[in-house]
């Protein structure tokens, strides 16, 4: 099978705008077929206050209201999206930018009210594989923001980490895929602010005792969960670092079974 980078951008980096055209110069130098996801969480936070939008927060996810799910949309999936999308033409990356709805290409359903009512919040239930196939063979690199659509005409907002594993995950029956989370840390870090505590590979008995003993950030817990629910998905490699890691010259943490 042909091997696919599949290849989530988030954090810091995307703020950065240097650090973003770096990032977007090392992806469009990746030979062979490319799919790239971006978050922009904070950035929407920014945004929010500046407009005087109220975000609400519970255990670090975002209630997405109406007025919450209007500004995202015209975030991730224009200015962001489309940012991205024109450097990586300026690059001789041909790509397309799509939404959860382009293309019916990422479905989702409402998540239930209970036990907590994040609003209009996704949970994926479908990934269009030949939509991404025909683009991969025609050699355009799709650009995914962090929504989805329930296929009744509603947006959803969901985890663009999740929708990276899941990608992943479907695109693994007919490409050996390489999962790559990139942001501005090194890993997977015992100590946050300590560089030199990066842990090379981490394995799911690990990670669940790290867990237990309250010694991950909690920010790392669900992207580490999306991580091995690509793994058991048959995604082939899945790596957590910097974004230089994409050329083999940064570091990162291995997710291993």
């Amino acid at each position: 099978m042909d091997k696919l980078q599949v290849v989530k951008i988030g954090g810091n980096v995307i703020e950065n705008r240097e650090a973003l055209l770096d990032f977007l110069k090392d992806f469009a130098t990746l030979s062979g077929p490319k799919i790239l996801i971006h978050g922009g969480g904070k950035e929407a936070t920014q945004m929010a206050e500046k407009l005087g939008i109220e975000v609400q927060l519970i255990e670090g996810r975002r209630i997405t209201d109406t007025q919450n799910l209007e500004l995202i949309t015209m975030l991730y999936a224009g200015k962001l999206n489309k940012t991205i999308v024109a450097h990586l033409q300026a690059l001789g990356c041909n790509s397309l930018g799509l939404s959860g709805a382009d293309g019916n290409s990422i479905l989702a359903e409402k998540r239930p009210p209970n036990p907590i009512d994040f609003g209009f919040v996704g949970d994926l239930t479908k990934i269009n594989n030949n939509l991404f196939e025909i683009l991969l063979q025609n050699g355009i690199s799709p650009v995914c923001c962090a929504l989805s659509h329930d296929g009744k005409g509603q947006l959803l907002n969901t985890n663009a980490d999740t929708i990276a594993a899941t990608v992943a995950g479907a695109m693994s029956r007919n490409f050996e895929v390489h999962l790559n989370y990139c942001f501005e840390k090194n890993g997977v870090l015992l100590d946050l602010n300590d560089a030199s505590s990066l842990i090379k590979t981490i394995n799911e008995n690990q990670y669940l005792n790290l867990k237990e003993e309250g010694i991950l950030h909690t920010g790392m817990i669900p992207k580490l969960e999306n991580c091995f629910n690509a793994l058991r998905a048959g995604v082939k490699q899945v790596k957590i670092g910097n974004p230089k890691m994409i050329t083999e010259t940064g570091t990162f943490t291995q997710i291993i079974n």
